[in-house]
């Protein structure tokens, strides 16, 4: 129910004015149940020696049901909104005053002071004249609220005729402000077809959707359908697209719960319902015990990973939150969400470079955090083909630099973020991803801190990823650029990656690699079809859909563990760990970063991608890279590794 539909807020004194009214048009019942009983009994004449049982009887009934009703809180609602619950709360409280009225006359007047089928009669004219009464007054405010409803506002389709569906027909009737003309309903099960419910017919199955929409003339389809999975929706939304049709969709009955006005959650379909991912259920004791009454810190927090690790984080009351990145105004941003939407917490937005090690020492010796989640990283495939030391200074050494300052002052635990192309990488965000998961390993030996690592795919709708892009193109009029028409990835939605996040770092002991459950992979030109309809469009005819190559580093694929790599289960159903087959070789891993240092500053590509492939043996560097190589000096490079390490092998690898 609404608040538009709801009656506005009494005085105390209109309340019992309004109880009041309530009681004698019950006390009006009562007497009236009464007098038909007995007049019903003795067919209208009341002989003269059941006069004075008769005023007995009405007094006795009057106080007993009285009792009963105040008793049984009968009057605290109104008439008009009387429901079966209420219904059954006034004929139990109807039966037990009858009941408790009987047990009073038959001590009063004896066992045959009055004959017995008077109670009976009583008893059942009082239960109709009781509901009767309220519910005639509930279908005077359903036949006022239809009259308004009915021709005025969008001719509306509900999509979905079971238990949703009738109570978004109810609230339509009830909220004015949602403007609904509801000419009926559609379901996809056949044997529905035909039933009237809540006094509208259901008109036909979803294939029929398109003569229907002409056939009454309906604008509009909202679908309630909250169980319905991605493949559903998909279909649903071509149904309505083909029809011509505005379409929204009713919440899911835990928004219900959240949130009663189920007329203002009425709302476009997202992508993320066409995925057809259910929400995570989190262990909140288990986060909360790890995060209550704790310093916790996050790299690359005005990030769109970074900013929802700080909101999640911020519901488990941590003892302060440090919020650290070098994009000034997103981080001025998360800042005041944060402030508004929690007040009680300490958030210290600290703007600064992972690479910058006297500045991490700074703010971990300033706040001491105990936990730190550290999502900086460049994350662009192509952008980093054409940046490979920026990448390799960023998310390498900006890893070890700020695992090291978390070593140094006593974080206790260190949780890195990082992506399922850092498996068989052939890009250098890839690439340089899998080397700072080596780091991680390698000091999980030598230091107290427990350090986590966790593997995802693709994050939906976050900066710069292809959902927004796809809508920049589409408001644009097209064309949308998909890459390849097989190209697949795994998604998840930014909320779901972050709580994931926080849930192995609860259940991680250290040194453990997680990788999140992300569901099948979703082919990329599907996604660009769905969100092709859910604008109101048509594919290829309103919007064309062009292919434009893989990109440099781009695979068609994504993959989750390596070769010699197993996943096993853990106490959460969403999250795995990798069995690592080995130890990480710390000092030869530590020789690689030195030479890589070298490198970086040097800018010698060929030698960066040739001591990559070194380091990850499964590491295919993109073709353009390749021939920005030369073969002398990848040769060279090699034999400068070999010689670092010691090792017979020219790819001796750490991966």
């Amino acid at each position: 129910m609404s608040p538009a539909s709801l009656p506005t807020r009494r005085s105390p004194i209109e309340r019992i004015r309004r109880r009041l009214l309530a009681s004698s048009k019950d006390l009006i019942s009562f007497a009236l149940s009464g007098l038909l009983a007995f007049e019903l009994r003795f067919d209208g004449v009341i002989p003269g020696k059941y006069h004075h049982p008769f005023a007995t009887a009405l007094i006795v009934w009057a106080i007993a049901k009285t009792l009963a009703f105040a008793v049984g809180g009968v009057n605290r609602g109104y008439w008009r909104h009387t429901s079966i619950y209420d219904a059954q709360r006034i004929a139990l409280a109807n039966a037990a005053g009858s009941v408790l009225g009987g047990v009073a006359l038959i001590s009063l007047l004896g066992p045959w002071g009055i004959p017995r089928s008077v109670y009976i009669l009583e008893w059942i004219i009082s239960s109709f004249l009781l509901l009767g009464g309220r519910f005639i007054s509930r279908a005077a405010a359903a036949a006022k609220s239809t009259r308004w409803a009915e021709g005025e506002g969008t001719r509306t389709l509900i999509y979905g005729a079971g238990a949703a569906g009738l109570q978004l027909l109810w609230e339509i009737r009830q909220n004015r402000a949602l403007m609904c003309d509801v000419v009926g309903l559609v379901d996809d099960d056949p044997s529905k077809i035909g039933l009237i419910l809540d006094g509208k017919r259901v008109l036909g199955t979803g294939e029929a959707l398109n003569v229907l929409v002409k056939k009454h003339g309906a604008k509009q389809v909202l679908i309630a359908i909250p169980s319905a999975t991605g493949p559903q929706l998909v279909r649903i939304l071509k149904l309505a697209a083909d029809a011509g049709v505005e379409y929204k969709m009713v919440p899911s009955l835990g928004d219900l719960i959240r949130d009663k006005n189920l007329g203002g959650q009425i709302r476009k379909i997202a992508v993320e319902d066409l995925l057809g991912r259910k929400s995570v259920q989190l262990d909140q004791g288990q986060i909360r015990e790890r995060i209550q009454g704790k310093v916790v810190m996050v790299t690359g927090a005005a990030g769109s990973i970074g900013s929802e690790l700080c909101r999640q984080i911020a519901r488990f009351r941590p003892l302060a939150l440090i919020g650290f990145d070098q994009a000034e105004t997103p981080l001025f941003q998360i800042d005041r969400e944060l402030r508004n939407n929690f007040p009680g917490m300490a958030f210290h937005p600290e703007i600064g470079d992972v690479t910058e090690p006297e500045h991490l020492n700074y703010v971990m010796k300033h706040y001491a955090p105990s936990i730190l989640y550290h999502a900086a990283a460049y994350k662009h495939v192509p952008l980093m083909e054409r940046h490979i030391f920026a990448a390799v200074q960023n998310n390498i050494f900006g890893t070890w630099q700020t695992a090291l300052a978390a070593m140094r002052h006593g974080v206790e635990d260190f949780v890195m973020i990082s992506t399922d192309k850092a498996v068989r990488p052939t890009s250098m965000m890839g690439a340089t991803k899998r080397v700072s998961e080596l780091v991680i390993r390698a000091l999980q030996a030598e230091s107290d801190t427990r350090f986590v690592v966790v593997r995802f795919g693709n994050v939906l709708g976050s900066n710069g990823s292809v959902v927004p892009i796809f809508k920049e193109q589409i408001a644009a009029g097209g064309p949308v650029t998909v890459t390849h028409p097989e190209m697949r990835r795994y998604f998840m939605t930014i909320p779901e990656a972050a709580q994931l996040v926080m849930q192995a770092f609860s259940i991680g002991k250290g040194g453990d690699v997680f990788l999140l459950d992300m569901g099948e992979p979703v082919k990329i030109i599907d996604l660009a079809t769905n969100l092709i309809l859910l604008s109101g469009l048509k594919p290829e005819k309103d919007i064309k859909i062009q292919f434009t190559g893989l990109r440099p580093g781009e695979k068609l694929f994504e993959e989750l563990n390596l070769h010699n790599e197993s996943l096993l289960p853990t106490l959460h159903a969403k999250i795995r760990r990798y069995a690592s087959p080995s130890n990480i070789d710390s000092t030869q891993l530590m020789m690689y970063l030195q030479a890589l240092e070298q490198i970086v500053e040097e800018r010698d590509r060929a030698r960066l991608v040739g001591l990559l492939e070194d380091m990850i043996p499964d590491y295919t560097p993109s073709a353009q890279l390749r021939e920005a190589a030369l073969p002398a000096a990848l040769n060279r490079a090699r034999t400068v590794g070999v010689e670092m390490v010691g090792r017979g092998s020219s790819r001796p690898g750490l991966g």
